[in-house]
C-alpha cells in the first residue's frame, strides 16, 4: 500500500477546506485509515461505524482485540449518535476540559458503532482534541473516528509524523502531518459510568485538576498493584516500550552510573534517560536528556521520542531516572512502568 503524506500548517485559516485535510477526509469517508495528529500524540483514525474501518485499525497496528478504542468527536452534539446518556458531572469536565486530552466512557447507546470499536463492551471511551488539524477533519469527515495512538501496538507512541512512518509506512492509507504534538502523553481516561468518576489511564488532565471541578475522584486500584486486573482492558498490555530492556532506577546518581559501568564492563551498549539538569553526571554510551525536572511538563512532551531515540542508536540496555508521580508525573510514570515493564531497581 502507498502511504501518503499530507502537510499541513496548522496556524492557517479555514483549515476544513484545505485540499490536504478534504484528500484525508474523503479516505476516512472511503472507509480507510488516516494517521493525524492531536495535542496528545498521533491517532489512527478510522470510521468507527464502520467494521472495516475498525478492522483496518487493528490490522495495521498489531493490536489485540479485547482492547476498545477512543472514539474522537469534534461537536458535543454527535455524542447523542452513540451515548446512552450524559451525566452531570460528564457535562461539568466537557466544560471544564473538551476540547483537551480528556476522554470520558460513557454508557454505549445499544447497536451504536462497530462492535470491534468497542470490544463488544456497554461502554464507549469518547474525547475531543485540542488540535486545529484535527478537529478540521473530523468536521470535514463528519464521522465519529477511533483513533489508537498512530504506532506499532507495545512501541512508544508517535508524537510526530516520522514516528508513524518509522512504525506503519505501507500499512495505512496517509499520514495527516501537523507537525509535532504538544502534550507528549495520552488523554487521561476517565470512568463517568459510576457515581464517582475513575480514572483508568492517567494522563494529561491531573487528578488534581479534575477534582478542582468535580471533587472526588478515585483511580483504579490497576494503577497502583500490579497484580489487580485494569478496568480498562488495554491496560493489561505492556506499552510504549523501546527495543532494549528498560528498567527504572530509584537512587543516587552515583547508584545509576554504577549500573552504566556494570553493564559496559560487559560489553553492553548502555543508554540513560535523564533530564537536562543531570546529563553532566552520567557516562554511558548515549544520554538522552528528556525534558526538564523542574517542568515536568516538558518531560511528558519529550517521552516518546527519547525512548524512540534509544532505537536509533541500538542500545542494549537503558536505565532512566525516576520522577515525582504527583500531577502530571503520575502520567510518566506510568508510561515509564508500562515500558519497562514494571522493573524497578532500587539503590
Amino acid at each position: 500500500m502507498n502511504t501518503m503524506v499530507w502537510k499541513v500548517d496548522k496556524y492557517v485559516d479555514n483549515l476544513e477546506n484545505n485540499p490536504q485535510v478534504v484528500d484525508a477526509a474523503n479516505f476516512l469517508r472511503k472507509n480507510e485509515v488516516v494517521a493525524l495528529p492531536t495535542e496528545t500524540v498521533y491517532g489512527l483514525g478510522g470510521n468507527a461505524e464502520s467494521d472495516e474501518a475498525v478492522a483496518k485499525i487493528y490490522a495495521a497496528k498489531g493490536r489485540p482485540g479485547d482492547n476498545p478504542l477512543i472514539i474522537h468527536i469534534a461537536e458535543r452534539e454527535q455524542l447523542t449518535r452513540f451515548v446512552a446518556e450524559v451525566p452531570v458531572m460528564a457535562e461539568t469536565l466537557m466544560d471544564a476540559f473538551w476540547p483537551g486530552p480528556l476522554t470520558i466512557i460513557f454508557k454505549r447507546k445499544e447497536g451504536a458503532l462497530s462492535e470491534k470499536a468497542t470490544a463488544g463492551l456497554a461502554t464507549v471511551a469518547v474525547r475531543m482534541p485540542d488540535h486545529p488539524v484535527a478537529l478540521a477533519l473530523l468536521k470535514t469527515c463528519g464521522l465519529p473516528i477511533a483513533a489508537p495512538s498512530a504506532n506499532s501496538s507495545g512501541k512508544p507512541s508517535p508524537t510526530n509524523a516520522d514516528h508513524v512512518l518509522d512504525d506503519l509506512f505501507g500499512k495505512i492509507a496517509g499520514v495527516l502531518d501537523g507537525g509535532a504534538t504538544g502534550v507528549g502523553v495520552e488523554s487521561t481516561v476517565v470512568d463517568c459510568t459510576e457515581t464517582i468518576p475513575v480514572i483508568l489511564r492517567p494522563g494529561g488532565v491531573t487528578k488534581e485538576q479534575l477534582e478542582a471541578v468535580v471533587g472526588e475522584v478515585h483511580v483504579d486500584a490497576a494503577l497502583t498493584d500490579e497484580a489487580v486486573r485494569p478496568k480498562a482492558p488495554g491496560m493489561k498490555y505492556r506499552h510504549y516500550a523501546p527495543d532494549a530492556p528498560l528498567f527504572m532506577v530509584s537512587g543516587t546518581a552515583e547508584f545509576l552510573q554504577s549500573l552504566v559501568e556494570e553493564k559496559r564492563s560487559e560489553g553492553l551498549r548502555v543508554g540513560v534517560l535523564t533530564t537536562e539538569e543531570n546529563v553532566s553526571l552520567y557516562h554511558a554510551d548515549l544520554v538522552l536528556a528528556c525534558g526538564r525536572r523542574a517542568e515536568l511538563e516538558t518531560v511528558a512532551s519529550a517521552l516518546y521520542d527519547v525512548l524512540r531515540r534509544f532505537n536509533q542508536d541500538n542500545v542494549d540496555v537503558i536505565f532512566s531516572e525516576i520522577f515525582p508521580n504527583t500531577g502530571v508525573g503520575y502520567a510518566i510514570m506510568n508510561r515509564l512502568q508500562k515500558a519497562a515493564g514494571y522493573k524497578l531497581i532500587i539503590e
